[in-house]
């Protein structure tokens, strides 16, 4: 008989542990089974800012399994239909994008979960189910199980966090900089006095609750510093992002290297 169905990275984040993790932007089943032995926690597949489809979605959470890794992803977006077809490709974690009311939690929430704790359709043979063979029993467990946390990126998701914070079955929060940023009219300008004050009242209210908070950082050094300060959740690479840094950089190299070629 399969092991139980169990999320060891919700339940390190319950006992507000660290996690690494990482984004996988480039659809690729051979970038995420790369990421995954690399040794991260979990890693984020993006579905809202990438060109990753269902069936990426399903190769790549394949290419994770057994590695000790955990298939997690970011919806495109609140949406009953979208979050239910990811999940049932095998994902154990899934960030909801955008949420500014209480209500749109709520309803996020709902449809990660089976009835009768919320929306989500039910059936045993997708690949979540084991095919047909419910595989650690994920039908009875993925209510437990699964992770949801949600995205506060504009003002009007700050002002109704505190509500948003008494939903039950909501694991954690994260926070998205660049949206956030951007809504507030100052687009990736995170020095500004004002930005830093809004992440400060988004601290101040998750960090002292039994809620874990998460963020992004540019590497290992800075995601560190988040995790000073008491947070729990960060994505701190990308396999494109640093893949285009790596190619760029040892491009440079080559062209002052060699003047000639200019």
């Amino acid at each position: 008989m399969a092991e139980l169905y169990y999320n060891e990275v919700k339940h390190r984040l319950k006992e507000k542990g660290k996690v690494s993790a990482a984004w996988l932007h480039m659809a690729s089943n051979v970038s995420a089974e790369i990421m995954a032995n690399a040794g991260f926690d979990a890693l984020v597949i993006d579905v809202e800012h990438s060109p990753v489809d269902y069936q990426t979605i399903l190769s790549m959470c394949q290419a994770i399994k057994g590695t000790g890794c955990l298939p997690f992803a970011r919806a495109p977006w609140n949406d009953l239909i979208a979050i239910k077809r990811i999940l049932d490709c095998g994902v154990m974690g899934l960030s909801i994008p955008y949420v500014n009311t209480a209500e749109e939690a709520r309803e996020a929430v709902r449809r990660c979960k089976y009835p009768t704790k919320g929306l989500r359709g039910i059936a045993g043979s997708p690949r979540a189910c084991g095919f047909g063979m419910n595989r650690g029993q994920y039908l009875q467990r993925a209510n437990d199980e699964n992770l949801v946390m949600i995205a506060i990126e504009t003002p009007e998701g700050i002002r109704n966090l505190p509500e948003i914070m008494k939903i039950e079955d909501l694991d954690g929060i994260f926070i998205g900089p660049m949206d956030l940023s951007t809504s507030m009219g100052m687009m990736g300008q995170y020095d500004r006095e004002e930005f830093k004050a809004a992440i400060k009242q988004i601290e101040d209210i998750v960090l002292p609750s039994e809620k874990f908070l998460a963020t992004v950082a540019n590497d290992a050094q800075a995601a560190q510093i988040l995790y000073d300060k008491g947070y729990n959740f960060v994505i701190m690479m990308s396999d494109a992002v640093d893949l285009s840094k790596m190619a760029a950089k040892t491009v440079q190299e080559f062209k002052k290297r060699n003047p000639e070629r200019l």
